[in-house]
């Protein structure tokens, strides 16, 4: 099965965990979680970690009110975990989907 047909799978169902760290920063950008999920569902997969523990993770791009926001979540058999959620900066990636220290 395709990544996001298990993220929106997941989601749907309910079985979505949302850090404390990811709640913090949440608050610090009044992010609310229909933004967050938002963010997760319309959101393009720009990076994947299989290796992370205990679930693998992705790192997903999406957009609110034309801002471009980050959020990292776990993908593990049964839920999914939201690790963080962030605005990336512009020093850092190219058009927010391409880390700038890449070849």
């Amino acid at each position: 099965m395709k990544q996001s047909n298990r993220i929106t799978e997941l989601i749907e169902s309910g079985e979505i965990l949302i850090s404390h760290h990811a709640r913090v920063r949440m608050f610090e950008r009044n992010i609310s979680t229909d933004k967050l999920i938002s963010i997760i569902l319309s959101g393009e997969i720009i990076e994947e970690y299989p290796d992370d523990e205990p679930c693998p993770s992705v790192l997903i791009m999406g957009f609110i009110d034309a801002v471009a926001y980050h959020t990292v979540i776990a993908l593990c058999r049964d839920h999914i975990r939201v690790i963080t959620v962030y605005i990336p900066e512009e020093d850092k990636w190219i058009e927010y989907r391409r880390r700038r220290n890449e070849p």
